[in-house]
């Protein structure tokens, strides 16, 4: 025996050749294809290019629509800008309208409140001038019957400041006229009051002279004129008595007979019945 036939081979086994033959094709084919790829691209990057793109031509029909799109286009803005404007104006117009809504208010707010001003100094200068002519009066009265008795002074005196219940001896139309006055008594006075609870002087009388059918004028100037002139020396229950001219009578009342008078004198009195020497009247008239 061989003193090496122990020893083991160091050799590699050899590799089957039907492998290495076709590992070998396989390169070779790979190293083919790119040697043909690296041949061919520079040969197509220098080859002209002679294929153009054809845009298309403008036609008499293409350009009537194209400007057929532009003014429809142009319409549109047109009608917007006409709308906006419409708005505009009409909003402008809505604020105008308000302002001058409010204004209108103001100024009639204003108005009256002047209207209103202007009545009740009117009306405080009726009343000034009424209680002075009633002033004047019962001086004129009290100076008339100083010369009499001390008596009779007194009784004058106590009959002019305080209400008398006098029971009218009227008849007829007359004595309705009386007892509608009478009526009334304690009433409130109001200017321009035409009942039923509150009165002016000649609100009163047209009321009363309205129950027996009678129509008077509403105001005491042409009230006073509205009868027969009648002296106060020859009264009757039912006569018109005015204070002032005739025609331009500030106050009326209505005589009820016994000296005695039913009449709104002012919101301090209301309306009351009270001898004539309390204020004695300018002049009568009789319309019954």
């Amino acid at each position: 025996m061989s003193h090496t036939a122990l020893i083991p081979s160091h050799r590699k086994p050899r590799r089957n050749a039907s492998k290495t033959a076709l590992r070998a094709g396989v390169a070779g084919g790979v190293l083919s294809t790119i040697a043909v790829a690296g041949a061919a691209g520079p040969a197509q990057a220098a080859e002209p290019v002679t294929q153009t793109i054809e845009m298309p031509t403008i036609t008499a029909g293409l350009s009537t629509t194209v400007a057929a799109s532009a003014e429809a286009t142009q319409q549109v803005a047109l009608d917007l800008e006409t709308q906006a404007h419409e708005e505009a104006a009409a909003t402008t117009a809505a604020k105008a309208a308000k302002k001058a809504k409010a204004e209108a208010v103001r100024k009639a707010e204003a108005k009256k409140k002047a209207e209103a001003k202007a009545k009740a100094e009117a009306e405080a200068k009726a009343e000034a001038a009424e209680r002075a002519s009633r002033s004047a009066a019962r001086t004129t009265l009290s100076a008339s019957t100083g010369s009499g008795s001390s008596s009779s002074s007194s009784s004058s005196g106590s009959s002019s400041s305080a209400t008398t219940s006098y029971s009218s001896t009227a008849t007829g139309s007359a004595a309705s006229v009386v007892a509608f006055a009478q009526a009334q008594v304690g009433d409130a006075y109001v200017s321009g009051g035409t009942g039923p609870n509150s009165w002016d002087c000649s609100g009163l009388v047209q009321a009363a002279f309205r129950t027996v059918g009678v129509d008077l004028p509403r105001v005491s100037q042409s009230q006073s004129t509205a009868g027969t002139q009648v002296s106060l020396s020859n009264l009757q229950p039912g006569d018109i008595l005015y204070w002032g001219g005739a025609g331009s009578a500030y106050h009326v009342g209505i005589y009820v007979g016994g000296g005695q008078f039913v009449g709104a004198q002012n919101s301090s009195t209301g309306v009351v019945q009270r001898s004539l020497d309390y204020d004695m009247p300018t002049g009568a008239v009789r319309v019954l």
